[in-house]
């Protein structure tokens, strides 16, 4: 987009590890001028690196960290057209997509090949892949008709996603055939920045179990664009609820790094639906998290740009301190930016944000995610009424923790939109239980008007079922119409508290 509209390159990577932006500015005098801002990170790629370099030196390291009975996290973040898809999921033409030059396909080919490892090879581990999305608050299975997944806590505080689908993969072309099913059906949109954008957050996982049981797992995600977090106040519910997940979600991410990094004793996970489904990816003994950052280097993308930077370094500055960051000054010269960027020099283990190491105590057992609803399961989503829930309390303190970025008026907000969508899937939930009840009524008023047409029949009986048949109707439709009038009132607030939100104030990173 940048290339067609010829905009003016503000970005220079003057060395292997040092970002720069050319920030447009203006005097009171009327006079323009650039200032420069410089961005210090692990490394750095121009536009000519492909993504076998990139994903040499991020999520590569992170493989042999599920062979360890790790956890790892590998998600891009960046404006819409920045290329976070690209670089996930390969080269796109159109809808078209070469799957195999993307990191989902480029980390299965390097699990593939430890696999042959005379080590692992003697574990006998079975690889299995699950592809989804999240798009406003709601989770879909990319590989099972785009079914819609309730997501669980049970007792033991282990997060699960009902009906998720893990599919067995034997070879790099199992997953690229996986990828291509799941992109297909992945919510998406046309913007002024990319024909094709994603409108969602789409968790690509590998995972390896040995005799059915959990040993590692691999969780890839692409990340919305962060520019569409700003869309609080838009007219269009739809585009507010979007806007409102993509702004709680990358705001949750960042807390649940810096709490993990700070070893905080509480970890905000249930402040979005995105954090809550990693959750088992970020805790553990053994847990690995890195962070790649797309930014367009067109003027006119200036802004989002500066946002994605500054979002990284906080993330960064999160997870390591300062002096676990390689800080070389570079000569600043063009022969920094070849090819080969001279990152032979570097280890390619190097942990890019940073190994997230918790108390074992405190974080529980990491287990596999269940794909049935088990017994004494409570609901995340159930929370019913106007009272403290984990949910809330971990927006409230998402919001307290960023003030400078969340306006009280914001969080009313997000506090409405989390109780409509609460309530929205509480609603669909009963109207779908009572369809079911619905049809047994059916059945039993069947077999009542079938005894009627019998000679002698009981009379007695007849009224006595009848009327508890109808009781029964009232009492769960009346539960169920007081519950779609508290959802109509949700929906209502939700639209108020999106006119009070400032549109002059920052609400987005």
């Amino acid at each position: 987009s940048d290339l067609l509209h010829l905009y003016l390159d503000v970005i220079t990577i003057p060395s292997k590890d040092v970002v720069m932006v050319h920030e447009p500015k203006q005097k009171v005098d009327l006079t323009r001028y650039l200032e420069n801002q410089t961005f210090r990170f692990d490394y750095a790629f121009d536009d000519s690196a492909p993504n076998e370099m990139v994903y040499r030196f991020t999520a590569r390291p992170l493989v042999e960290t599920i062979f360890e009975r790790g956890m790892a996290t590998c998600f891009a973040y960046g404006q819409t057209g920045s290329g976070k898809t690209h670089t996930m999921g390969g080269d796109f033409s159109g809808k078209n997509q070469d799957c195999s030059k993307g990191i989902y396909a480029l980390a299965a080919r390097d699990v593939f090949l430890m696999l042959k490892k005379p080590n692992y090879k003697k574990l006998e581990l079975q690889v299995y892949a699950t592809f989804f999305e999240i798009y406003s608050g709601k989770v879909f299975d990319l590989l099972n008709r785009k079914t819609k997944l309730r997501v669980l806590e049970d007792g033991k505080q282990q997060v699960q996603v009902v009906g998720l689908q893990e599919r067995e993969v034997k070879c790099v072309e199992d997953v690229l055939k996986l990828i291509e099913i799941g992109n297909s059906c992945r919510t998406s949109g046309q913007t002024s920045a990319n024909a094709h954008s994603s409108r969602s957050h789409a968790v690509f996982q590998i995972i390896l179990r040995r005799k059915g049981k959990l040993h590692g797992k691999f969780s890839l995600i692409d990340l919305a664009g962060n520019e569409r977090g700003a869309d609080t106040s838009s007219a269009d519910r739809q585009t507010r609820l979007e806007g409102a997940e993509i702004n709680k979600s990358l705001l949750a991410l960042k807390e649940c790094i810096r709490a993990l990094g700070r070893n905080k004793p509480h970890t905000p996970f249930r402040a979005s639906k995105l954090t809550q489904v990693l959750r088992d990816s970020f805790i553990g003994e053994n847990s690995r998290t890195c962070m790649i950052a797309t930014i367009s280097p067109g003027m006119a993308s200036c802004e989002n740009t500066l946002n994605t930077l500054r979002y990284a370094n906080r993330v960064k500055e999160f997870g390591i301190s300062p002096s676990d960051i390689p800080f070389s000054q570079g000569s600043g010269s063009r022969s920094d930016l070849s090819p080969s960027y001279e990152y032979d020099d570097f280890s390619p283990s190097i942990t890019r944000v940073k190994e997230l190491t918790v108390d074992p105590s405190a974080a529980g057992d990491v287990r596999p995610i269940m794909h049935h609803a088990p017994n004494q399961i409570d609901d995340l989503d159930a929370q019913w009424g106007v009272g403290s829930s984990p949910q809330r309390d971990d927006l409230k303190l998402l919001c307290e923790q960023n003030e400078e970025e969340v306006s009280p008026q914001l969080f009313t907000f997000h506090e409405a939109v989390s109780q409509m969508v609460e309530m929205e899937e509480q609603v669909v939930e009963d109207h779908r239980a009572v369809f079911q009840e619905s049809i047994r009524w059916l059945e039993d008023e069947k077999a009542l008007l079938e005894m009627t047409e019998e000679v002698d029949y009981d009379v007695d009986s007849y009224a006595t079922q009848l009327e508890a048949i109808l009781e029964q109707k009232i009492y769960i439709l009346t539960e169920l119409r007081d519950k779609v009038k508290s959802f109509r009132t949700a929906l209502q607030e939700e639209e108020q508290a999106s006119k009070q939100i400032n549109p002059k104030r920052p609400r987005a990173l």
